[in-house]
C-alpha cells in the first residue's frame, strides 16, 4: 500500500506502506508473527507494546483534533495518529509517557494549561490497540463510524518521525487556547466534513 494524491494535489494518507508495516511489527516481541498475521487477516487490529518503538498519547477525540490541527497548522506536523473507540492515539518518541506528565505539572505554564484534559501517556509496560494496515473509516453517517478503530494519519515509512514531549505540550497548550476562543463562537451549524481533513505529509519532519 502506498499514499497516493487526492484530486485536490494533497496526500491520501489514511492507507499504511509496506515500510509503516515493517515499523509497526517492529515494536512486538515477534514482529515476524505479526507481519504473519496481517498478511492472513489485513484487517485485523493487534495489541502492541509502548516505550521501544514508539510511546503513545491518548487524548479525546475532539481535544486530540485540536491539537492535529495545531500540529499541521502552525507546527511540524505528526507522527502516526489513530482513532480508536471515540478516543485519538498520537505515536510520540520513546520517553514521551514519561516526560510529558512533567511538563504539564510544571508551575511556569499556570493558567495557561487550563483546558487540557487529561492526557493518557502509554509507555515503557504498556499496550495499545493498533489499527490493522487496511483499517477504514466505515464511512456511515451514524456514530458507530466514529468508533472504529482506523487510521488518520497512517505510518508510511520504516522509521517514521515521532513528536518528543515538549511539540506534545506545545499542541496541547495551543489546542486548549483554540477550544475556548472557538467555544465563544459556537454555530449550531456544524463544519461541514469534520471527519475529511487530509494533512499534508511533506511537511512532516
Amino acid at each position: 500500500m502506498s499514499s497516493t494524491l487526492n484530486p485536490a494535489g494533497r496526500f491520501d494518507i489514511s492507507n499504511v506502506t509496506s515500510e509503516g508495516v515493517a515499523w509497526l511489527a517492529s515494536a512486538g516481541t515477534y514482529p515476524r508473527s505479526t507481519l504473519a498475521l496481517w498478511e492472513e487477516r489485513p484487517s485485523a487490529p493487534v495489541v502492541l507494546p509502548c516505550g521501544s518503538t514508539f510511546d503513545v498519547v491518548n487524548v479525546p477525540a475532539i481535544f486530540g483534533r485540536w491539537m492535529l490541527d495545531r500540529l499541521w497548522d502552525e507546527g511540524p506536523g505528526s507522527g502516526p495518529v489513530a482513532a480508536y473507540r471515540g478516543r485519538m492515539l498520537l505515536f510520540a518518541a520513546p520517553g514521551t509517557a514519561q516526560r510529558l506528565p512533567s511538563l504539564l505539572e510544571w508551575e511556569e505554564w499556570g493558567s495557561r494549561s487550563d483546558g487540557i484534559p487529561p492526557l493518557l501517556c502509554h509507555g515503557t509496560g504498556d499496550a495499545v490497540t493498533v489499527p490493522a494496515p487496511s483499517a477504514q473509516d466505515s464511512g456511515g453517517p451514524g456514530p458507530d463510524s466514529r468508533l472504529e478503530s482506523r487510521w488518520l494519519v497512517a505510518p508510511d515509512t520504516r522509521h517514521p518521525w515521532l513528536p518528543g514531549p515538549e511539540i506534545l505540550l506545545w499542541a496541547a497548550v495551543r489546542a486548549a487556547r483554540a477550544a475556548a476562543s472557538a467555544a465563544v463562537r459556537i454555530s449550531i451549524f456544524p463544519p461541514r466534513d469534520q471527519d475529511a481533513k487530509v494533512y499534508d505529509v511533506s511537511r512532516r519532519r
